[in-house]
């Protein structure tokens, strides 16, 4: 895409989140990459729902140089990390009115539907302290475990390799907070029933294993062949199938074949309808529990062979299943 098409397209998305009520007056921040040195943001006191061409600037990543007498976003420095530390593409920063409210006064996600728990997982909510954001390193750090951050009684960032995966997920946790809101006007006790026979006290191993080691995954196997959960679950909804875990760059991986919840066989190969592979440091949140397996892939922090839509049929075991990832403690 050329730099007049970005620019063009940094119009639209700041009229749509204007449009939605996700940024009001002069709030919020739009940013894209135009290649490795350089990316096109918002300018400083720019309107986002009726930016002009000149309002946006060219900057460059490495010494911060900009074109034009208009300053870029006050928010240039979080921008420049996110593409110094992360492959992505946009980054979407603004100010929705129902998400600052909710994680105003919550800390974390009330989810009241599959979608939430699919697509948003466990939001991460950042201590902000000043309207421009000072200290990026925690946004960066949580940004490792999900595309979408909140800093509280601030906004929101969503990172993506499109305009339009950015926009989604801010505006799926728009909509999530406001369902919440009205479940909790409806009923102030309201319980999440999936989530509740997940609550177990699980204690975790003692022992802390090499992860991708043959005695670490072994001992999730074990725990997955000892959960209850995942043995009612399995029967109920007729879990058999072949799902691998591969760690990229290397030769680990190991597939798990599942006979209606029970792991009867462990096997070295990625011979499988469904082979779920990341890099290291994903591979590492996840097993630590700072990322939900499910989100990953979606937000493509993780890579899926077979159709998700298919192994989602059996969430409610297999989200079980990657609670039990994190009870085996790694080595970090």
């Amino acid at each position: 895409m050329s730099e007049l098409e970005l620019r063009k397209e940094i119009i639209e998305v700041g009229r749509r989140l204007y449009a939605g009520g996700l940024a009001v007056a002069k709030s919020g921040n739009l940013s894209c990459r135009i290649d490795n040195d350089n990316i096109l943001i918002t300018g400083t006191g720019t309107f986002l729902g009726q930016l002009k061409e000149s309002e946006i600037v060219k900057v460059n990543l490495s010494s911060g140089k900009f074109a034009g007498d208009l300053k870029p976003s006050s928010e240039l420095p979080l921008h420049s990390l996110v593409y110094k530390n992360f492959a992505a593409s946009v980054v979407v920063h603004c100010h929705p009115p129902l998400i600052n409210g909710y994680f105003a006064v919550a800390k974390t996600l009330k989810a009241m539907s599959f979608e939430t728990k699919f697509y948003l997982g466990e939001i991460p909510v950042i201590p902000q302290e000043t309207p421009t954001v000072t200290d990026p390193e925690p946004v960066i750090a949580a940004l490792k475990s999900n595309n979408l951050v909140v800093l509280k009684n601030h906004g929101s960032v969503a990172i993506a390799d499109k305009f339009q995966d950015a926009l989604a997920i801010t505006e799926a946790l728009e909509e999530a907070v406001k369902s919440a809101a009205v479940a909790r006007l409806l009923d102030k006790d309201v319980l999440d029933d999936l989530d509740a026979a997940l609550k177990d006290d699980l204690k975790r191993t003692q022992s802390a294993y090499k992860m991708f080691s043959p005695e670490h995954i072994q001992a999730i196997v074990d725990l997955v062949n000892k959960d209850e959960f995942i043995r009612q679950k399995g029967k109920e909804l007729n879990l058999t199938v072949k799902l691998a875990i591969k760690l990229d760059n290397s030769d680990a991986v190991f597939k798990f074949n599942f006979e209606e919840g029970r792991i009867v066989k462990l096997d070295t190969d990625s011979d499988a309808p469904f082979v779920i592979s990341a890099p290291a440091p994903v591979w590492e949140q996840v097993f630590l529990g700072k990322l939900d397996s499910f989100v990953a892939v979606t937000q493509g922090k993780m890579k899926l062979s077979g159709q998700l839509g298919q192994l989602s049929k059996w969430y409610v075991p297999f989200n079980r299943l990657f609670v039990l990832f994190k009870e085996v403690k790694i080595q970090v």
